[in-house]
């Protein structure tokens, strides 16, 4: 076949491949898959950020009725009620000074026995010491010689009325003998009363006759008061005097069973403090240490401290507070009208505010509160509750510690 001839077919097969469509070329086969995978990514982190944000930690406590039972979380409501208006003032405990005792000597002598000692708990009339005086020797005999004389004179008194009722003797002798006798009684009074005056009794008097011999000069020094010796001066052997006005007591006593606290009362709020106000007495931890009233106000102001003194008498029957420990005295000054309030203890600091924890159908979660004036025991709600609206009266600084807990496990700070 000739050249020319076929010319006309070649032409046709090129124009032909021309007008077909293009396919796709592997550079955009390669762009597309490109788009997919970046769209893939975006899903998958899309889905990656939900999935955080559905695992970040929330501010809710998940606990069960019987679970928060056995974590002594308590359930109450808020309400309305007049707060106390209150003034805190500084105070300190104080001996009563009607229930301390300075023993010292009655008579001169010398310490020969000790039956008491620093710390020993006595009660009133207990035996202290035993001293041995001169004095008290000299005392007894007398008195020994004016019981003999006064029963001579008592039986010389009674022969003498039997006599005058037989006509035996003149009225005169009677008269006599009855001047006798009152004159040995009125000594032995006189020599009793001494005795008695350095703490002799009737029972010691009565056993005088039969004591055995060298215990005349023996004489018992006994505790004026109950309580407990907090100071002994006194040693064996030592010679005591009962003039010596300087010399030291021998023992001091103190019953703690009763105390005062002494309030420091600031110039400026004299007006506020009056006898009978109703006072609460906390320790420096805040703990109750009395409740009770003042007692009386002190009509002066020191110069120094500029503060006045009203005192306080609390019993301390066990023994737990004692002198010299400082306080807060919460005086009750009136009260507020009727308003919100909460227990303290259920409004806790949570994130930088005053939160209270609500229940919820699984749990419980925190809810931010504006407070007013606290009392101590009860704290005004100003905004952010309702009256009757359910909290956590008892068991919020557990429920905040689990928050925090939650929050320091997952990595996040709120």
């Amino acid at each position: 076949m000739k050249l020319p001839f076929l010319f006309p077919y070649l032409l046709a097969l090129i124009l032909l491949s021309a007008c077909q469509p293009s396919q796709p070329t592997n550079m955009d086969d390669h762009h597309h898959e490109d788009d997919q995978d970046e769209d893939g990514h975006h899903d998958e982190h899309e889905e990656h950020e939900d999935n955080h944000d559905e695992g970040e930690h929330s501010d809710h406590v998940e606990l069960s009725p019987d679970q928060a039972r056995e974590a002594g979380i308590v359930l109450g409501e808020a309400s309305e009620a007049p707060l106390l208006e209150t003034l805190s003032l500084p105070a300190e405990l104080r001996f009563d000074a009607d229930r301390i005792a300075e023993v010292s000597p009655q008579v001169s002598g010398r310490i020969i026995r000790l039956y008491a000692g620093e710390g020993d708990i006595v009660s009133r009339g207990s035996a202290l010491a035993l001293l041995s005086s001169h004095e008290i020797a000299d005392l007894k005999a007398q008195f020994l010689t004016a019981m003999a004389a006064e029963n001579l004179a008592e039986e010389a008194l009674k022969r003498e009325e039997t006599l005058f009722a037989d006509r035996i003797t003149s009225e005169t002798d009677l008269l006599a003998a009855q001047a006798a006798f009152t004159k040995a009684e009125a000594e032995r009074d006189a020599v009793e009363n001494q005795l008695h005056a350095f703490g002799i009794t009737h029972s010691d008097l009565d056993k005088l006759s039969s004591a055995p011999d060298g215990t005349l000069a023996n004489i018992v020094l006994h505790a004026p008061i109950a309580g407990t010796i907090i100071r002994r001066n006194a040693t064996l052997g030592a010679a005591v005097s009962a003039e010596d006005a300087s010399a030291p007591t021998l023992f001091t006593i103190l019953d703690d069973s009763v105390l005062w606290a002494d309030i420091a009362v600031y110039k400026q709020d004299t007006e506020f403090v009056s006898k009978g106000a109703l006072v609460v007495l906390r320790s420096e931890s805040g703990k109750v240490l009395a409740e009770g009233q003042i007692e009386s106000v002190l009509p002066v102001i020191d110069e120094t401290s500029r503060t006045g003194t009203a005192r306080m008498i609390i019993p301390n029957p066990d023994g737990e507070m004692r002198p010299g420990q400082f306080a807060t005295a919460e005086i009750s000054t009136g009260s507020s009208s009727q308003v919100l309030q909460l227990p303290s203890g259920a409004i806790v600091a949570f994130e930088g505010r005053d939160v209270v924890f609500m229940p919820t159908d699984d749990g419980f979660e925190p809810h931010p509160v504006v407070t007013g004036r606290s009392t101590g025991e009860t704290t005004a709600i100003l905004s952010g509750l309702e009256t009757g609206e359910s909290v956590v009266v008892e068991g919020a600084f557990t429920l905040k510690a689990q928050l925090e807990k939650d929050a320091f496990g997952d990595g996040h700070n709120h």
